[in-house]
């Protein structure tokens, strides 16, 4: 048995196709002898193993097994990798993985050897030399082991000096155990907790030429190095107490305010429910506080001055409704409702006109990388707050939807549903793509297949206006001039909204003119409501101040029909009115010409 430690020890084995089944089987016992020789533990030498060929294959870390049997059962089950021989990438995983602390090695500091052991039968297919210098640098001992066809010269370009302590070539793989037990000595030396009297009072640690003290668990080590005192385990913030941290020699326990009791967990606290108690004699809704409880009142009811009981209130006049034109009150509750001629958006405050138009909507998403996934469900949302707007049937408006990262899918087509409901249970089962920005590639997509009759768009001569409304988040890594272009050539009417590090010269190319009020900007993903709101003016006019409203062809002719019919009955009836007045004018004037005469009479 070794005697000293710690160590830390990594077997790197050669598992490549030219390794044949029993040579491999020689490896494992290799490797077992010398685990069997050493002193394992935690805090004595620890031991991990990995296998390469083309490849780099963590068998177990310096961290997974303390015991000889465990780690033997392990080796026992490694299937070889039977590829080529990537030596040099072996290496530099053990370098950056396997001699980490996250793996299990020891910390640099305190000094513990870090021993790579590589055992190989044939000449590297990579390069050595560099990262075996690295490896070395980063405090590393390299042993190489070579058997029977290994390369003398890859041995000692990857072996720390002096080479002849550290390269061994075995002529066959029946001689590697023989080698085994002359190689146990190398990496065994003098306990030096065990031959000088250390003076720790605790427990000592041993290393090459030298020793130091440790403390047991709950206490630090002094600044003589060798005598300990108990940790104020609260001190470091580290307890996890919810409430109150309580110390004790070398540990510590937690406590709860008053009003609370302590979990299973003996860290979190639970606020007591005085509910519970069922003494509270409250009419709807009791509330537990740390000290007692308070009554509570349903929605839409006052709690009154006996703090138990509770009377309905009139909300409508009692609460912020937000109803856009009128609230009306139930018990315990309210609606908004609309003018006549109005509908309820789906917020169910807000009141719209919009539906009655018949517009070809389709709105081209981004979904690159930049968006994050949080931020496209917020888009999504967006999306449906735009479909809440309109009136969507088969006959009169009409939704498409395309996404658009380094490529472009049409997630559904103007023709695909005819329903608000459908459509918006569509938008949020969409996948976020998540990769570039080809804004330009998007809009084309668009202008040759989102608004073709193929695809549901209305022939033009119908004279349904075409609208795309393309939503981006940041610098488009392609071309949007021309195809921006071209959509507005083509009839379609153009809104560009911009959110985050969307570009502003680039909303401005791909809104239609008037751009200010084709193009919306907002700072943040999580305030593009007003964003909704300057779309709904900017599609239904109607609602706007000020501006004129525009209807379809068909209905302007119906107006002037309308129009001519009033004024050709008016102008009936303005001149039989004229004609009756007449009459009763020269009837009045008779009339009153006899009354003068009779009063002349009589004086």
């Amino acid at each position: 048995k070794c005697r000293t430690g710690p160590m830390d020890i990594v077997f790197v084995i050669d598992s490549s196709r030219s390794v044949r089944p029993f040579e491999f089987e020689i490896m494992r016992q290799f490797m077992m002898d010398i685990i069997g020789s050493l002193d394992l533990g935690p805090n004595a030498t620890r031991v991990g193993v990995i296998q390469y060929s083309s490849q780099v294959q963590n068998i177990f870390s310096l961290k997974t097994f303390f015991t000889r049997v465990d780690m033997e059962n392990a080796i026992n089950s490694i299937v070889p990798l039977a590829q080529g021989t990537m030596t040099g990438l072996a290496i530099q995983y053990a370098m950056n993985v396997a001699f980490t602390t996250q793996e299990g090695a020891r910390p640099l500091h305190k000094k513990i050897p870090r021993i790579a052991i590589i055992v190989t039968d044939g000449r590297p297919q990579d390069r050595v030399t560099e990262v075996a210098t690295q490896a070395q640098n980063a405090g590393i001992e390299i042993y190489a082991v070579g058997i029977q066809r290994a390369d003398m010269n890859s041995l000692r370009a990857m072996a720390s000096p002096p080479l002849e302590e550290h390269v061994f070539l075995v002529e066959s793989f029946e001689l590697i155990q023989q080698f085994g037990k002359q190689f146990q000595d190398k990496l065994c030396a003098v306990d030096m907790c065990m031959d000088q009297e250390h003076g720790c009072q605790h427990s000592c640690v041993s290393t090459p030429g030298s020793f130091y003290c440790e403390c047991n668990p709950g206490y630090r080590l002094n600044v003589d190095t060798k005598t300990c005192s108990p940790i104020d385990a609260c001190a470091d913030g580290r307890h996890g107490c919810q409430h109150q941290c309580v110390s004790t020699r070398g540990s510590y326990s937690c406590r709860c305010r008053a009003g609370y009791y302590l979990n299973q967990d003996k860290k979190s606290c639970s606020m007591i429910d005085y509910c519970s108690f069922r003494n509270h004699s409250c009419q709807h809704e009791c509330v537990s506080i740390p000290n007692g409880h308070y009554c509570r009142c349903r929605s839409g009811f006052t709690l009154q001055p006996d703090s138990r009981s509770c009377r309905a209130t009139d909300l409508c006049n009692g609460v912020d409704h937000g109803c856009e034109f009128k609230c009306v009150s139930t018990e315990g509750s309210f609606y908004c409702v609309c003018p006549e001629g109005q509908h309820l958006q789906g917020d169910g405050k807000a009141c719209s006109k919009c539906g009655g138009g018949h517009i070809d909507l389709v709105m081209v998403i981004d979904g690159s990388k930049s968006v994050r996934p949080q931020n496209f469900e917020l888009v999504k949302q967006f999306v449906n707050r735009i479909v809440d707007l309109l009136e969507v049937s088969a006959h009169g408006t009409r939704v498409g939807l395309v996404q658009y990262s380094s490529r472009v899918r049409t997630e559904f087509p103007l023709n695909k549903y005819h329903s608000a409901d459908e459509i918006k249970k569509a938008v949020m089962e969409v996948e976020y793509m998540e990769k570039g920005t080809m804004t330009g590639l998007a809009l084309k997509h668009m202008v040759e297949h989102s608004f073709s009759e193929l695809e549901g768009a209305r022939p033009l001569s119908h004279n349904i206006p075409r609208i795309g409304l393309v939503f981006t988040d940041g610098r488009s890594q392609d071309d949007i001039s021309e195809w921006a272009r071209r959509a507005k050539e083509s009839g379609i009417v153009m809104f560009a909204v911009g959110v985050g590090k969307a570009v502003e010269e680039e909303l401005r190319a791909i809104a239609s003119e008037p751009v200010e009020q084709h193009f919306s900007y907002s700072a943040d993903f999580t305030t593009m409501t007003h964003l909704v709101e300057n779309f709904k003016l900017n599609i239904c006019p109607e609602e706007g101040k000020g501006e004129m409203e525009i209807r379809g062809l068909c209905e302007c002719e119906v107006l002037v029909q309308f129009q001519t019919n009033t004024v050709a009955i008016l102008r009936s009836l303005t001149e039989k009115h004229i004609l009756c007045w007449a009459c009763s004018l020269a009837q009045m004037t008779a009339r009153l010409e006899d009354l003068e005469k009779q009063i002349a009479d009589k004086k």
